[in-house]
């Protein structure tokens, strides 16, 4: 038996968390070390993106790429699973500049 009851849950549990959409977003263009998604995302902490990318790899959606070299290099990138999201995270982006449209009509009167 599953522990959620609607798989939204399912769904929320793997991509849900303040950063993890916009992670994903900028996997969706390249592949990155931590301190260039840190550059690309600033108001995030450091040890929030470490986690959130931890968690991401845990389930399967990005996977982490270590270089042995010195120093040693890491990158982060989406794996074909992480990439069956793209129509999702396009939705997403949508109903997004929908909503900010939305916002500033609302916001100019």
């Amino acid at each position: 038996m599953s522990k959620f009851s609607i798989p939204v849950e399912a769904a929320l549990k793997v991509i849900g968390g303040k950063w993890k959409v916009v992670i994903l977003c900028h996997l969706f263009k390249d592949k990155y070390r931590t301190s260039e998604l840190k550059r690309r995302m600033p108001n995030v902490s450091q040890k929030m993106l470490v986690q959130q990318l931890r968690e991401l790899e845990q389930d399967g959606v990005i996977r982490r790429v270590l270089y042995h070299q010195a120093p040693p290099k890491v990158e982060y990138e989406l794996t074909d699973y992480g990439r069956s999201l793209k129509s999702t995270m396009n939705v997403l982006c949508d109903w997004g500049e929908q909503h900010l449209q939305n916002e500033h009509l609302k916001n100019s009167f």
